[in-house]
């Protein structure tokens, strides 16, 4: 491992790296929940395209209509290990879970769905180390984007290794309960990738769109990067910057996002005045980032990593 001069805020629980804000007993809730039949989890190692795929199912599931706000948003689609199985227990059906545990970590049954998405690792690094460097109860705000490509490599930052959690769910891309997608190929057809969701969550959403044309036309708009931007951004925004002790005094607020909140507060922590969740986007930013040494390690890593199987072909281009 290179020097690293400075690392974010983690903590450790139970072996597992998980941001030191989030509550160890919403992460231990996590692993102890049973998953219903009608369950549908959305798994993703961390910025490969998560929100946006957690905004296409619940649009899906809407209709086409718009999220309204954060905190419907993480009502309907709550992420497990920030705020704990509590949330799953309130949450309206139908919604969706998110999670980034790798496959033997995962609440699993095999009547319950998995969509699973993973990105190419450098722009998985890339946008993984903007969200750290955003978030302040990561403390790294002055990080360099050298030190967490460091953390990166190693598998040292939260939420573990990137290689080995895309091999936990590789092996399973064929499971008849998991859907096994691409950030990129998401990206190139749209389109074809909602079709596909709404044929794996229940048929009646693909017959619903295509009696109703109009629906996806909202699908895709609402979902667009252009749109999230402004509005998916705004809410969480919105969330972060109102008064920690009126989120304190409501008593539907989810214990792990009480744990953050007095967390962030005990720390005097300033959340960020802007949020750029959705950041760019893109396929690709890599380039702008990585030396040509940390394209290579990197390049070498995976290879090393992935030599058994046939992963290489998810993403043909980074090797060139």
């Amino acid at each position: 491992m290179g020097s690293v001069t400075k690392t974010p805020a983690y903590q450790d629980v139970d072996g597992f790296r998980i941001p030191k804000m989030f509550s160890p007993d919403a992460l231990r809730s996590t692993f102890k929940y049973q998953p219903r039949d009608d369950d549908v989890f959305i798994v993703t190692y961390p910025k490969c395209g998560t929100t946006w795929v957690q905004h296409i199912v619940m649009s899906i599931f809407k209709k086409g209509e718009a999220i309204d706000n954060f905190q419907e948003f993480q009502r309907s689609t709550p992420f497990l290990e920030m705020i704990g199985s509590e949330a799953v227990e309130i949450m309206p059906k139908p919604g969706a879970i998110k999670t980034h545990l790798p496959f033997h970590l995962t609440p699993y049954s095999p009547r319950a769905k998995y969509i699973y998405v993973t990105r190419n690792p450098k722009d998985c690094c890339v946008s993984f180390y903007h969200h750290t460097k955003m978030f302040s109860g990561y403390e790294f705000e002055d990080g360099s984007f050298d030190d967490f490509f460091e953390l990166f490599i190693d598998g040292l930052v939260d939420f573990g290794d990137y290689f080995d959690h895309l091999l936990s769910w590789y092996e399973h891309r064929n499971d008849p309960n998991v859907l096994f997608m691409t950030y990129e190929d998401i990206k190139a057809d749209t389109e074809s990738a909602v079709m596909k969701l709404a044929g794996f969550l229940d048929r009646e959403y693909v017959t619903m769109m295509e009696n109703d044309p109009s629906i996806m036309k909202n699908i895709l708009y609402h979902t667009s990067i252009e749109y999230m931007k402004k509005n998916t951004n705004k809410h969480i925004t919105d969330f972060l910057i109102s008064s920690p002790d009126l989120l304190l005094a409501d008593p539907n607020l989810p214990e792990g996002l009480r744990y953050i909140i007095n967390h962030m507060k005990n720390l005097n922590i300033s959340p960020p005045k802007q949020t750029t969740f959705v950041r760019k986007g893109v396929v690709g930013d890599w380039k702008n980032y990585f030396s040509p040494e940390q394209s290579k390690r990197l390049i070498k890593k995976f290879n090393e990593k992935t030599k058994e199987t046939d992963i290489r072909k998810l993403w043909p281009d980074i090797f060139q």
